[in-house]
C-alpha cells in the first residue's frame, strides 16, 4: 500500500527528478497546491496571484522508503532559508513548503525542520501546512527534464 507526500521546493522540474531517484518512490507528479484558484494553469500560477506553490506529489511505499528519507531529499533539493524564491526564481509559487497528509507526517516534518534549523545559521522559512487539493500540472511539465535528456536544473 502506498502513501502520499507533497513538497514545494522551488521549480518543480528538478525536484521531481530528485524524488524519482529515491528507491521506494513509485511515482512523482508535478502540480500546484496551497492556493485559492480551482484547477489553476501554469500561466496563472506564474502570476504569483493564485496562492499556489509549485509542488511535487510523491507516491511512495513506506515499507521501502521512510517519510523521514523523503524529508531528507526535500531539504537537500533546495535552500530552505530563501523566502518565496529559489535561485533566480522569485515568487510565492516557489516557496519552501511541506504539505502534510497525516498527523504523523506533520509531526515528522516539524521535527525535521527543527533539526535542519539547528544546523543552519539563517532562519529556515519552510512552511509546514496541511495538504489541500493537488492540481496536476499540464502534461508537458510531467518529467520535463527527463523528456529533454537532462538530469537536473541549474540554479
Amino acid at each position: 500500500m502506498t502513501e502520499k507526500a507533497t513538497f514545494g521546493a522551488g521549480c518543480f522540474w528538478g525536484v521531481e527528478v530528485d524524488f524519482r531517484n529515491v528507491p521506494g518512490v513509485k511515482d512523482a507528479a508535478v502540480g500546484y497546491m496551497g492556493g485559492d484558484v480551482p484547477n489553476p494553469t501554469y500561466e496563472q500560477v506564474c502570476t504569483d496571484r493564485t496562492g499556489h506553490a509549485e509542488v511535487v506529489q510523491v507516491e511512495f511505499d513506506p515499507a521501502e522508503v521512510s517519510y523521514e528519507r523523503l524529508l531528507e531529499t526535500f531539504w537537500s533539493a533546495h535552500d530552505p532559508t530563501q523566502l518565496d524564491r529559489q535561485g533566480p526564481d522569485v515568487g510565492r509559487q516557489y516557496r519552501s513548503a511541506v504539505f502534510f497528509h497525516t498527523p504523523e507526517q506533520q509531526e515528522q516534518a516539524l521535527a525535521s525542520k527543527a533539526r535542519t534549523q539547528a544546523r543552519l545559521d539563517r532562519p529556515v522559512v519552510t512552511e509546514v501546512e496541511p495538504a489541500s487539493e493537488f492540481w496536476r500540472a499540464e502534461e508537458y511539465h510531467q518529467q520535463y527534464l527527463v523528456k529533454r535528456g537532462r538530469a537536473s536544473c541549474a540554479i
